[in-house]
This record gives C-alpha cells, structure tokens and sequence, in this order.
C-alpha cells in the first residue's frame, strides 16, 4: 500500500500488461521452495488464495515433492515423487507456475511429462557453458522450449562461468565447505561464530574474479541459438548470491541490455 504507485501485485497473466500501461511494476508473489506444502495437497490453493502463483517444487535438498539438483544425499525420489505429481496437477488446476529450478535433471523431466501446461526455470544457467548441476542441459532447454515454458539465466557466477581451480581463493573456499560439510551440525554457537569469522576474512583477503555481463549474454546467446529467443529471460537471484561483474544490483541491469545490442 506504501508503494502503489512504483508497484501493484499480479494475480493473473493479463496483470502483468494492465499495471505496465499505469506505468508500474507487476510483482508475482512466488514460493521457493515446496517443503511449505508438509506434504499437504490443500495447502496449494491455500498459498494461491494468499496470492502466490508460482512455486519453486524444491530448493538445496530433496523434500516430499522431488528430489533437489543439489543434495549431496543419495536421491529420496528418483525424480518426482507420488505426492510431487499430485502437485503438479493441482498447480496445474489452480493456474500456478510450476518452477523446475533447484529440481534434479530426472525430477524436470517428470515434470515436463506430468504438467498440462508451460513451466519455468526462474533463475537457471545453461550447463553447456559452466558445468554446474543447477544450470540446465540442452536436452532439458529442448524440452522446456517444446513445453512452451521459458529458462530466466541466473545472474550467480558459479552458473554462469566455471570458477577458476587454480586460485587460493577458491582453494580456501573448498576448505572451508569441507569444513562446513563435515563439522557445522555438531558446532555450538561460538564455533559456528569463529568458522563466519575466518570464512569472512578468507573471502575479503582472497576476493574472487567475477563471471561478467558478456559471460551471462553468451548464455542467452545459446539459447536463443538452440530453441529460439522466445524461451529466454533474466533470473537474477540477487538476493541468493547472485551477482557478476558488471551487474551487481538491478540499477546495473541496463548493462546486460548494452551487451546485447553489442
């Protein structure tokens, strides 16, 4: 209400135009992160009463709906599970956007084959061009562009451009996950406080080289190659480590623009 005349939340497709013409920004409400549900079918019309019209079906770890593209766990589903496919068709009822970023590769093309309607990747990479499990293969943009749905490249720099291995910096970085990986469940507090120390410090003696704005275009480019321009868009994921050389807030954004008319 404080913001009305910079933005009005969209509940329909046809929102997004009609708030754009009151010279306005449409904003979707969207959760990321299935594991809300508690494997409860009702609670999807529950968010979408509360306006939600998209939802991330999984984020870091497998959860009751399918397993995630990063869990270090074996896989729980292979896929989508019986509960995830019910999800998928009450989505699909209801008109929410089913978002396939986050979900393991088997787990997507479940979804593909299970959902009556286009589905998004609202903030992946194509893996082509930096191998990351989160990023989406060309058979996975094929089929999402068959699908009629739409990959928003994420703006973080691991997915857009494959780190450099041979730097202290990302050296340390292993040392640390490791660490993290191995040890932070059994740490108290004042542990868990001198590991952010010493990460912190390692990441402001040893600062990383950034994927750039041509980097993240070449990704675009690809698709645009491989499905056609229809089937592309912008995820930033600016408040989920996003951010590159060159764009590191939205005020930037205009710079991604630059890069293409190059």
């Amino acid at each position: 209400e404080r913001n009305q005349h910079l933005a009005s939340v969209a509940l329909t497709a046809e929102d997004a135009s009609i708030i754009s013409k009151q010279g306005k920004r449409a904003v979707y409400i969207g959760i990321e992160n299935g594991f809300a549900l508690a494997k409860d079918i009702s609670r999807v019309e529950e968010f979408y009463n509360k306006g939600a019209r998209y939802i991330t079906l999984s984020h870091s770890y497998h959860n009751d709906i399918c397993d995630s593209s990063t869990d270090r766990a074996k896989p729980e589903h292979n896929g989508l599970s019986a509960f995830g496919k019910e999800v998928v068709r009450e989505m699909n009822r209801l008109g929410m956007l089913i978002d396939v970023s986050h979900i393991s590769d088997k787990a997507f093309f479940d979804v593909i084959k299970e959902s009556k309607a286009p589905v998004i990747a609202s903030h992946s990479s194509v893996r082509a061009l930096a191998n990351n499990d989160r990023n989406m293969t060309d058979d996975m943009i094929r089929a999402l562009a068959k699908n009629g749905g739409v990959i928003q490249i994420c703006l973080l720099s691991d997915y857009v451009k494959d780190p450099d291995t041979t730097t202290v910096r990302y050296k340390k970085d292993q040392e640390m996950r490791a660490i993290y990986n191995e040890k932070w469940g059994t740490m108290n507090d004042d542990e868990k406080a001198e590991f952010r120390k010493q990460w912190t410090e390692i990441r402001e003696k040893y600062p990383r080289t950034l994927a750039n704005v041509s980097d993240l275009v070449n990704h675009i480019d690809h698709v645009v190659k491989l499905v056609g321009v229809d089937f592309v868009g912008i995820g930033s994921d600016f408040d989920g480590g996003g951010g590159l050389s060159g764009c590191n807030d939205v005020s930037e954004f205009p710079n991604i623009t630059r890069e293409m008319l190059r």
